[in-house]
């Protein structure tokens, strides 16, 4: 009988009774464990770095209070990070808490759907405190980190929850899933990440920023965490700073050419479009490919993680080899969507970790449970915007919120203007000078027709014709239509020049060096200036004549007043293609008065 008893008493009740039993017979065991200093130094200065970086989480609502998720300010002024997936559901107006114990009110500024990004605006003061951003190429399979974030909404105290463990995986890919979202290049971990997590930040034991909480893996009934999460890596959010901050609807890249394992284990192309600019600067398929943006490849898998994490019009580094030669191209990668399918996307997508559960079958006689209210806030039109917040919305097709760009095209032209205010200049402008190669040059500018003189002959533009099929001199791309643009955009402005907006950040040539870029449409054609973010100088123009082919692409350097307060390049390099067309090296510049004597 007493056998059978024993057999009876659970296992954990059973090592319990024993643990109590020994503390009793060893008076020893109760004593203080002597821990050692370095341990509760540790301790410490885990709980400081946590405390600080505290500061900067952000918790993200729907006017109403209903639904939510989390996000983090990285910027003073009350720039933040979120998810696509949080911001969706809520529309242009939120509310987001800080541990301060304050309610800020917040609008959209950008949205990524994609890459399941967003960036979002709190206003009530200037001096937000901010995430440090770390380096997620640093980041190693078991390193410590840990997630901050509003889980199940508990923090109706607006103090974050902290949840801590180490980075299981880096490089995790995961595919669309029947929907434009996709994660590339994410980190992963075992750092609990639950529903209201999402958007939530993901530090390393530095305080740093090194990504922003996406996906995560439930057990199917409890909707408990099961120890798999992701995040978007910052490096990725890096190469969309510019773009996260243009108030546009953001796209991601692709190459235009499909990448397969082979069954010699490399990787080669398998199929490409002649229109992409992967095929204009020489890749074939049957290529092999070694490396792209600079990492080298092992993998499909890791081709898409690299590439997932560029916008469309990004400049990327390629190696590939082709019948034992090693070729180095530089592609100007395209978008990977249409626009009607980022329209589709805008529509509120549910990852996988936040579709409800199914509802448990109900015994005879049960009676069905009250419904709970939809965690979604009211519907567009019901949700009263506060009137000192309703300038800072201007949605537009084609923007989330056409103020934010509006803002950064009026900021890159502030700074332009300091480098000389042109306006005033509207007759015609006189260029002088010698090609690097040999031979003199002179062009004219003027508003409606502008001329030049080569060494290879003359060539006139004119507005009453599309511009984008007056490109001569041959094999130029039109070098005179682009800078009869560049006239035009220097006399103009954004505001008179044609349709301008700002497109966010992108490299001219050096992948590493991204420039300021307003993109503007003018007689049918295309035009992309690009502006050092430092000093607000003019540094290229890029003309593009139609879709799908390759620019007139003229460089600026060598800046030189040429009046008081007034500053223009007197070297311009101009490409086409692959193609060095000209070295121009300026002499002479000279403005004659225009007709009506403004």
């Amino acid at each position: 009988m007493m056998r059978l008893m024993r057999r009876r008493v659970p296992a954990a009740l059973a090592a319990q009774c024993t643990l109590l039993l020994w503390m009793a017979a060893c008076p020893a065991a109760n004593a203080a464990i002597d821990v050692p200093a370095s341990v509760l130094q540790a301790e410490q200065q885990r709980a400081a770095v946590i405390a600080k970086a505290t500061l900067a989480a952000v918790s993200v609502f729907a006017p109403d209070g209903k639904g939510g998720g989390s996000g983090v300010v990285v910027t003073p002024d009350g720039f933040a990070l979120t998810n696509f997936h949080v911001v969706a559901p809520v529309g242009d107006y939120m509310k987001c808490g800080m541990s301060d114990g304050r309610i800020y009110d917040a609008v959209i500024v950008s949205i990524d759907p994609t890459g399941d990004l967003a960036m979002i605006k709190l206003f009530g003061r200037e001096d937000f405190p901010v995430a440090e951003l770390g380096d997620s190429d640093q980041v190693r399979v078991g390193d410590w980190c840990f997630a901050l974030g509003n889980p199940f909404l508990l923090a109706t105290d607006l103090q974050p929850s902290a949840s801590y463990g180490i980075v299981s995986g880096i490089h995790r890919y995961q595919y669309p899933s029947g929907t434009i979202l996709e994660y590339t290049d994410c980190i992963q971990t075992d750092a609990a990440i639950n529903p209201g997590n999402s958007g939530g930040p993901l530090f390393n034991m530095r305080g740093q920023l090194i990504g922003i909480n996406g996906r995560c893996s439930f057990e199917k009934r409890g909707r408990v965490n099961v120890g798999v999460g992701y995040s978007i890596s910052i490096n990725q959010i890096k190469r969309f700073w510019g773009h996260l901050q243009s108030g546009r609807v953001l796209d991601h890249a692709t190459l235009g050419a499909t990448i397969v394992h082979d069954s010699d284990g490399t990787l080669r192309v398998s199929n490409i479009l002649e229109s992409s600019d992967a095929y204009r600067r020489g890749l074939r398929y049957g290529d092999e490919l070694l490396a792209f943006g600079g990492r080298n490849l092992g993998s499909v898998n890791e081709y898409k993680n690299v590439l997932g994490t560029y916008p469309k019009g990004w400049r990327v580094p390629l190696t590939i080899r082709r019948d034992g030669d090693r070729k180095e191209l530089l592609v100007r990668l395209a978008g990977a969507h249409r626009p009607e399918e980022l329209l589709a996307g805008l529509q509120p997508q549910t990852p996988e970790h936040e579709i409800p559960e199914k509802k448990p079958e109900r015994k005879p006689g049960e009676e069905e449970p009250a419904p709970r209210p939809a965690p979604s806030p009211d519907s567009p039109g019901e949700v009263k915007v506060p009137e000192a917040l309703a300038q800072y919305i201007q949605p537009r097709p084609g923007f989330a919120n056409r103020y934010f760009n509006d803002l950064h095209r009026q900021r890159i032209w502030k700074k332009q203007v300091a480098h000389g205010d042109f306006s005033a200049d509207r007759g015609n402008w006189t260029v002088q000078g010698n090609l690097e190669a040999g031979g003199a040059f002179s062009i004219t500018l003027g508003d409606e027709a502008s001329s030049a003189i080569f060494p290879t002959g003359q060539v006139t533009v004119t507005q009453q014709q599309d511009l984008g099929e007056q490109l001569k001199p041959e094999g130029s791309g039109g070098v005179l239509a682009a800078l009869h643009l560049w006239r035009r955009m220097l006399v103009s402005g954004p505001e008179r020049f044609g349709e301008v907006s700002y497109l966010g950040t992108l490299p001219l040539r050096d992948p590493a060096s991204p420039l300021d870029v307003l993109v503007g449409t003018f007689n049918v054609t295309e035009s992309q200036f690009y502006f050092s973010p430092q000093s607000g100088e003019l540094a290229g123009l890029e003309m593009f004549p139609d879709t799908n082919v390759d620019p007139c692409e003229i460089t600026f350097s060598d800046y030189r007043p040429i009046s008081p307060g007034k500053e223009l390049p007197f070297r311009m390099v101009v490409r086409h293609g692959d193609y060095l067309f000209a070295d121009l090296r300026v002499e002479k510049i000279e403005f004659a008065v225009a007709p009506n004597g403004s």
